[in-house]
């Protein structure tokens, strides 16, 4: 990674990490003070940006754009979710070992499914290896079969589509329509106190700093540059000697993992987590994120993540009924007129301001190197008199 972006790096992880955690525990007063509301929903646009640096790296990097990266946001938060109710235990209303939404139903036994996520090490293995295993499993049939184009994101789209419908049904056992909700503990402490959510923050925070990390080390190396040919032309690369289907199953594969991550550290800090952020229109906004900040720059699509649901949050308050309408003219814009997203268009135009600025110094200076005497002629061929 070049020193320039390793330096700016570290200034975004401190100031994430460091900076607005200490201003939440200034008291309410202080000018610098940041509440314990702001401070939670800057933690889940985070998770958003884990996720969006992912389909930034499968969509920007390799040219597959993918529709149903909902279902393995889902697979994390519902693991994570799993075991934050196992630990609320006899604390329940109806003070049952079981889930709440089990004794609505009736189930007398917990589903063996269910019984590994009492262990914490388990729960944070399934975290990243459900959602990791299942892209695996998709992604070689979807590949191995070469689909690519629209015709992935058609599949990718009917995914989402077929899980949200799974995991609406009771007979799941994963709480129906309601989800999973009202978690009070995680690995024993309080999720109603302030230093768990602000501990809950910097663990986000330092794990959107590890993910761009981990993505802008495989764009650097020789896998990067693959991908990245890939996506220009998939054929050449299948002509010189590479198989575009292991390089795309790979980063498919890492993207459902920070997906998965994304989802574990989101369901803790909203508290809740239903199959509506497992369908078709979660996993649409998702790739809106990537387009409207830039895809290809991995900081675009952080950047577009927490943009657009900043928006998302006050048009929602203040203007509920434009939301949608908001995100289909955005949607629009992105691909009619700034394809490149949010950080495209401020490097057009930064550099169009530098060519206006500096063109006329540049053609002045090229203008006396070639009328000076000291400038080198044309070339003569060997052996010639001047």
């Amino acid at each position: 990674m070049p020193r320039r972006e390793t330096v700016a790096l570290g200034i975004a992880a401190v100031g994430l990490a460091v900076v607005l955690p200490v201003c939440n525990a200034l008291p309410a007063g202080s000018p610098l003070a940041v509440s314990n509301f702001t401070l939670n929903l800057f933690g889940k646009f985070l998770t958003y940006a884990i996720l969006a640096l992912g389909l930034d790296l499968l969509w920007g990097y390799a040219g597959v754009l993918s529709l149903g990266h909902g279902v393995f946001f889902g697979l994390g938060a519902y693991a994570m979710g799993m075991h934050l109710m196992l630990e609320i235990g006899a604390k329940s209303v109806y003070q049952s070992a079981l889930p709440d939404f089990m004794v609505w139903n009736q189930v007398k036994a917990l589903p063996l499914f269910w019984r590994p996520f009492h262990s914490v090490p388990f729960t944070l293995a399934a975290i990243v290896l459900v959602p990791a295993l299942f892209g695996l499993a998709f992604g070689y049939l979807a590949f191995r079969s070469r689909i690519r184009g629209v015709y992935f994101a058609i599949i990718t789209q009917a995914l989402a589509l077929s899980a949200w419908l799974v995991f609406n049904r009771n007979e799941m056992k994963l709480g129906g329509t309601n989800g999973l909700a009202d978690f009070k503990t995680i690995f024993g402490y309080p999720l109603n106190q302030p230093g768990t959510q602000r501990a809950l923050y910097v663990v986000t925070a330092l794990t959107l700093v590890a993910a761009y990390a981990l993505c802008r080390w495989i764009t650097l190396t020789r896998a990067g540059k693959v991908l990245v040919a890939i996506r220009d032309s998939e054929t050449r690369v299948l002509f010189s000697g590479y198989s575009p289907a292991a390089y795309k199953l790979f980063v498919f594969v890492v993207s459902a993992a920070l997906a998965g991550v994304a989802g574990a550290l989101y369901a803790p800090q909203v508290g809740i987590i239903t199959p509506a952020k497992i369908g078709v229109l979660p996993s649409i906004e998702m790739v809106v994120w990537v387009a409207a900040g830039g895809r290809g720059t991995l900081y675009g699509a952080v950047i577009g993540a927490f943009g657009v649901n900043w928006i998302q949050s006050w048009l929602t308050t203040s203007y509920p009924d434009l939301w949608l309408l908001f995100l289909g003219g955005l949607f629009m814009g992105a691909v009619l007129f700034f394809p490149d997203g949010i950080v495209g268009a401020l490097g057009r135009l930064a550099a169009r301001a530098r060519r206006l600025t500096g063109g006329p110094t540049d053609r002045a200076r090229l203008d006396a190197a070639l009328l000076s005497p000291a400038a080198p002629g044309p070339a003569r061929p060997p052996g010639s008199e001047p």
